[in-house]
């Protein structure tokens, strides 16, 4: 971290953690403030398990988020416990521009401003302080960065969540046509590394760098080791399932409880994707040719089944 001035304002980007709501990693504004004796974090990252219908809330996209703050040294102590590193990013701001963040942040902090209705690709806790900054300066940041350039929000995706793994088949088993438009550069700043990197290459209006001082480094998405990929429970679900179709004409019957439980998970999956294209509001959720891989390959092997050994 950086020698203490009178104020400043940083920019803390944490590194992802192993549960799948980590694997983003996660965004901070660092006030510090000598004069009034704060060194506080405000994220826009706070939710709460406990609120009423909470699951059927985050499927309809009507999950309320935030704004938490927590002095620094507890912020930070939270994250090297999980072996996640925080990098920052000391913002050049002149001590006027300063406050005016550091009030838009308490002021965002009273109890009756705190929630917002979260949305994980346009406003969440990334897009927040990237906002609360341009509004406290009165100025549009513009970056030069061009990582990711010409790519998909599913493609950006299923490399933060881990290519090949079953956490990348729900994501794109969820999202329809509308996650495979190009991002702009702005967009990217959804992820907490691409709003980090964004900002680096940073200038206000006035040429100005945004970023004065820095110390960051690359994101280290988690491998997916081989079994643990969709591929391999595919290719399972291809052997044991057409085994079992064999074995179903070998002696002459069919084993009609797998087909109905097959089935049945068939068409809670669809259903789930049907609420989500039609009543939900997250903004990139709809129907896709994976959500019929499974049912298409189960009916391809009792076919072939049939033709390849009779009655």
């Amino acid at each position: 971290m950086f020698t203490l001035l009178a104020i400043y304002i940083s920019l803390l980007t944490c590194t992802p953690g192993k549960e799948m709501y980590a694997r983003y990693g996660h965004t901070a504004l660092r006030v510090v403030d000598t004069e009034q004796q704060m060194d506080v974090c405000f994220n826009y990252g706070m939710f709460d398990f406990n609120t009423e219908h909470f699951y059927y809330k985050f499927v309809r996209g009507e999950t309320y988020y935030q704004l938490g703050a927590e002095d620094t040294y507890s912020f930070l102590m939270a994250y090297k416990m999980e072996g996640r590193q925080v990098y920052e990013q000391q913002l050049n701001l002149t001590d006027s521009q300063a406050v005016a963040v550091r009030d838009a942040l308490i002021e965002n902090y009273q109890p009756e401003n705190r929630q917002y209705l979260y949305n994980f690709v346009f406003d969440n806790c990334a897009t927040r302080p990237l906002a609360v900054i341009e509004k406290a300066v009165g100025d549009t940041i513009r970056s030069t960065y061009s990582g990711w350039k010409g790519k998909t929000f599913r493609q950006i995706l299923q490399y933060y969540t881990g290519m090949h793994s079953w956490a990348e088949f729900g994501t794109n088993l969820l999202f329809g046509r509308r996650a495979d438009r190009e991002m702009t550069q702005r967009e990217k700043t959804f992820l907490p590394e691409q709003l980090m990197l964004y900002l680096s290459y940073a200038t206000f209006s006035d040429g100005t760098p945004v970023v004065a001082k820095e110390h960051i480094g690359a994101f280290r998405v988690q491998p997916v080791r081989w079994y643990e990929t969709w591929y391999v429970g595919l290719a399972l679900f291809v052997l044991l399932f057409g085994a079992l179709c064999i074995y179903d004409r070998l002696r002459c019957r069919i084993s009609y409880g797998v087909d109905i439980a097959l089935a049945i998970v068939y068409v809670i999956v669809f259903i789930i994707v049907v609420f989500l294209t039609f009543f939900s509001i997250h903004p990139l959720v709809g129907f896709n040719w994976r959500l019929f891989l499974f049912p298409a390959l189960h009916a391809a092997l009792r076919f072939g089944s049939k033709r390849i050994i009779r009655w």
